[in-house]
């Protein structure tokens, strides 16, 4: 009997703790899920809303991607913690570095991801990098990495992101998707759109009746189906709204 994919349904997958070590000497803690029975078709590298105001690895949305997309679009997921950051994982060292030193927890993830086989990193295939508010401005502040693909953004507020980040992007030409809720609080999609138009190839979509930080199970769905669309357009989306295997159920209230 198929069951409903809600928000506590976790969906089989191949998930192990991993650490990341930094070119400053730190040691983040995080979570890499692959497809459970075959390799992965992309992999999305993702960073997490800002830590002073509660964002981590398990924010709702990248916990369920991490949750369902292994399973339903072949797609690896790596989430961790930024220098100071602790969920339910645990602490990564070092503090906060207002987005300055995170260049180096970028640089780590990057390494793990797609680096040499050391022991340490892993060969993993077609990396994406996907950022949430905060996230999103790692990643255009220093995701543009030769192994990148494109990059995914969720609610970006470009506080931190300057004109010459973006003008990086815009010269690599790699796909750059952008999610703009409606309603979001520090940059909705009219502005959005003459914010990003310095990138030619974005794509800015606004997300009607969202919020920046997409609760309800319809727009977490938009999200990860637009996901699913620019990284592995073979499965097809929407993607299903009911399970028919074996899962497990997250107990705490998320």
């Amino acid at each position: 009997m198929a069951t409903e994919i809600t928000a506590h349904l976790i969906l089989p997958a191949r998930r192990e703790p991993i650490e990341l070590k930094t070119a400053d000497g730190l040691t983040l803690v995080g979570e890499l899920a692959l497809p459970a029975d075959r390799e992965p078709a992309a992999t999305l590298v993702t960073f997490h809303p800002l830590p002073t105001a509660a964002g981590m690895m398990d924010s709702h949305v990248l916990r369920k991607a991490a949750w369902r997309l292994p399973a339903l679009a072949d797609l690896a997921v790596l989430r961790f913690n930024t220098r100071g950051t602790a969920s339910a994982r645990g602490r990564s060292e070092g503090e906060f570095g207002e987005g300055l030193t995170e260049r180096h927890d970028v640089a780590a993830a990057f390494e793990f991801a797609g680096g040499f086989n050391d022991g340490h990193s892993r060969e993993l295939p077609n990396l994406w990098a996907l950022g949430w508010s905060f996230g999103t401005e790692l990643v255009l502040k220093y995701g543009c990495e030769p192994d990148v693909r494109g990059a995914i953004l969720l609610s970006p507020p470009l506080h931190r992101a300057q004109e010459a980040d973006l003008d990086v992007w815009a010269a690599s030409g790699k796909p750059v998707t952008v999610l703009v809720p409606e309603f979001d609080d520090y940059l909705r999609p009219a502005e959005a759109r003459a914010r990003f138009a310095r990138i030619p190839q974005a794509e800015v979509i606004g997300v009607e009746g969202a919020k920046h930080l997409w609760v309800g199970e319809k727009y977490v769905r938009v999200v990860l189906d637009e996901i699913v669309r620019r990284t592995n357009p073979a499965v097809q989306v929407p993607l299903p709204a009911e399970w028919d295997g074996p899962y497990e159920k997250y107990a705490a209230q998320i």
